[in-house]
C-alpha cells in the first residue's frame, strides 16, 4: 500500500484527538482513566496548534496515523490500533527526520514498545526526567537522533 503524507485542518482536529486517545489506550497501560481524561482537551485546545501537524490517511480519506513537530522535537506520533504495523509510524517518523529536520523525541519511559521503535529507528537516550512535561510521574526518555 502506497501511502501519502498530507497535511491535517482544523476541522480534522476530532479525528486527530479520537486516533491519539485510541492509540493510548493501546499502548501506554500505565496511564490512569484520569490521565487520559487530562490530556485530552489539552491536545485539543492547546497541544495541536503548538506543533507542525502531518497524517496518513487511508483510501476512504480517514486519518489513520499523525505526527506534530516543533523545533525539530517529535512531539506527537499516533497510529490508530488497527494501522500498527503496516509501516505507517516507521514512514512519518522518516518523513519528519527528512523534510521536518526532526533531531529529538521524548518518549515515555513505560511505553517500551515505542522506546524500542524509537532505539531500532536510530535513536539514543541523551538524558531521562523522572517526570513528564506535565510533571505528572511518568518517567520520560529524552533521545536524539545519532549521526
Amino acid at each position: 500500500m502506497k501511502y501519502k503524507i498530507g497535511n491535517i485542518k482544523k476541522t480534522e482536529y476530532k479525528e486527530v484527538v479520537d486516533i491519539w486517545e485510541a492509540s493510548v489506550r493501546a499502548t501506554h497501560h500505565f496511564l490512569k482513566e484520569e490521565d487520559i481524561q487530562y490530556f485530552k482537551p489539552l491536545i485539543l485546545n492547546i497541544y495541536l496548534d503548538a506543533v507542525e501537524l502531518k497524517c496518513v490517511k487511508n483510501e476512504e480519506g480517514q486519518i489513520t496515523g499523525f505526527l506534530g513537530v516543533a523545533d525539530q522535537n517529535l512531539e506527537m506520533l499516533f497510529i490508530h490500533p488497527d494501522y500498527r504495523g503496516k509501516q505507517i509510524g516507521k514512514i512519518l517518523l522518516n518523513y519528519s527526520i527528512e523534510k521536518m529536520n526532526v533531531k529529538k523525541v521524548d518518549v515515555n519511559e513505560q511505553n517500551e514498545q515505542a522506546v524500542g521503535f524509537y532505539k531500532k529507528c536510530g535513536f539514543e537516550t541523551k538524558s531521562r526526567s523522572e517526570l513528564d512535561s506535565s510533571g505528572k510521574p511518568y518517567p520520560t526518555l529524552h533521545m536524539v537522533l545519532k549521526n
